[in-house]
């Protein structure tokens, strides 16, 4: 028998999801800390146990995000799962991924509109349980760049164009360095929220880049990069650290210093730093729809990584809701993101 809990056991919860070999940040403890002290996320942590071992064998971690408050909230409101369900394989698992999955949308049909759960591997093995409970696939492409070489050869992979960025940057003086003061998160955030405005999307509250300073940099689970100009924080740079991943989280540049390459030289110093510290992988955190244009892609195509299409599932839970919310969204990148 497999029974589902809200309240796993910390250590326990902990010590699955590091030596699950897909275990990811996202699915953490800690990682549930970081949602749960954010403003409008909430998370939702089951774990699938066996009674009569008393074992984990799944976990699937949440996080319920309102983009907006009043009225409008109801509409907007979804749930995502990064890098999720984590289960054993064995028929037991088999088993788990349907009565979480099961428990999970009983749990959040009703207050959230569709849940979208983003790949970080091939989830290829767990493909029918996610369609049997309604879940459709769609593809969504990504980058991984390999660590575990020498730097030279990271170098000589990287495009022509965005090497000579690199050199440019560092010929007009951008130093990349990492952030080690709080005082500076709104500095930080700043940044971040100017370059999500510009591509007319929401960001969350700053609430989640303190929180993460608080409980993931401390247990060196995330590092702020930033890039300074005479003394002037011009780029911003946030990446989670787990099991030898670096996961490219948030990022941003003020424009005018745009044409000075500060994302390219960002870039570069993690992935030297990365390489130099025995890291295994650069998760370039996504790159789109393969049926879209999408400009950031070209951008990170070019560092080199191997292209991938983990693809993500979304279950629409009111199609209604759904319609008005995307109706919605538009009006709201109209007036209030600027």
């Amino acid at each position: 028998m497999i029974k589902i809990t809200d309240s796993p056991d910390i250590k326990r919860w902990g010590e699955f999801v590091y030596n699950h070999p897909k275990g990811n940040i996202f699915q953490t403890p800690e990682m549930a800390e970081v949602y749960r002290r954010t403003k409008n996320y909430e998370p939702i942590t089951l774990a699938a146990v066996d009674e009569n071992t008393k074992e984990i064998i799944g976990i699937l971690q949440a996080v319920v995000i309102k983009e907006v408050s009043g009225l409008l909230g109801s509409f907007s409101t979804r749930s995502v799962i990064h890098g999720g369900p984590l289960v054993v394989k064995t028929e037991k698992g088999k088993e788990a991924v349907k009565v979480l999955l099961e428990h999970y949308d009983k749990m959040v049909q009703k207050n959230v509109v569709y849940t979208l759960i983003r790949n970080l591997y091939d989830t290829t093995s767990l493909s029918s349980f996610l369609e049997d409970a309604g879940y459709t696939y769609e593809g969504h492409l990504n980058f991984l760049i390999d660590l575990n070489r020498p730097e030279e050869e990271i170098w000589r992979n990287i495009h022509k164009s965005r090497r000579k960025g690199i050199n440019r940057a560092a010929n007009k003086g951008v130093v990349i360095e990492e952030m080690r003061d709080k005082k500076n998160i709104p500095i930080f955030y700043d940044i971040v929220e100017e370059t999500y405005k510009n591509a007319r999307v929401p960001l969350a509250d700053i609430s989640l880049f303190e929180s993460i300073f608080d409980i993931l940099v401390p247990k060196n689970m995330a590092k702020y990069y930033i890039a300074k100009y005479e003394n002037t924080i011009i780029g911003a740079r946030l990446v989670t650290i787990y099991k030898k991943v670096i996961f490219d989280w948030y990022a941003g540049a003020l424009v005018h210093y745009l044409p000075m390459h500060v994302n390219e030289a960002l870039v570069w110093h993690i992935l030297k730093e990365g390489a130099s510290n025995g890291y295994r992988t650069f998760d370039f955190g996504g790159a789109g729809s393969p049926y879209k244009e999408y400009g950031v892609r070209e951008f990170k195509r070019r560092f080199g990584g191997k292209m991938v299409n983990f693809g993500r599932y979304m279950k629409v839970y009111s199609p209604i809701k759904m319609k008005i919310a995307e109706k919605g969204f538009n009006i709201y990148r109209k007036m209030f993101i600027k």
